[in-house]
């Protein structure tokens, strides 16, 4: 199976969503998230930064900044491309280093990443589903992460 689908009814459940991923992950795994402002994206990378054991109050969407790197566990690159207007832009950061580093990198807005976009990770697209209700669509892209998804993550 490399897709499913998960429902949360609560910002509480979507962080559990995220730190139940983060016991699967390791040095090098790449998350792309996708999804409209408010979708939860943000609120995922707060239950990863957690299963990583890095204070969720910490995490903040980087949109000014492009990436904060969060030290936990494993380090946690999170990147936020929505203010993004060049793939070029994403080239200048430097990513590859973080990407296939030492760290989990988590890239929200990764639909902006283009053809840069690694050809192995885990995507999930939020949608809403309601005031507090979301719909998380997982889709597992190469063998690492398709092992991930056979445990549902």
């Amino acid at each position: 199976m490399n897709t499913f689908k998960v429902h949360t009814d609560s910002p509480q459940q979507t962080i559990r969503q995220g730190k139940h991923l983060a016991h699967f992950l390791r040095p090098g795994d790449i998350v792309c998230l996708f999804g409209d402002l408010g979708s939860g994206k943000t609120t995922f990378v707060k239950g990863l930064a957690e299963g990583l054991r890095i204070k969720k109050a910490r995490v903040v969407s980087p949109t000014f900044v492009l990436m904060n790197i969060y030290e936990g566990k494993l380090p946690l690159y999170h990147f936020d491309f929505y203010r993004l207007n060049e793939v070029s832009e994403i080239a200048l950061l430097g990513y590859e280093e973080f990407l296939y580093g030492q760290g989990i990198s988590v890239i929200e807005w990764a639909e902006r990443f283009k053809d840069l976009m690694p050809r192995e990770n885990v995507s999930i697209y939020f949608v809403h589903k309601g005031a507090h209700e979301r719909e998380l669509r997982f889709n597992a892209k190469g063998y690492r992460y398709k092992n991930i998804a056979r445990q549902k993550f």
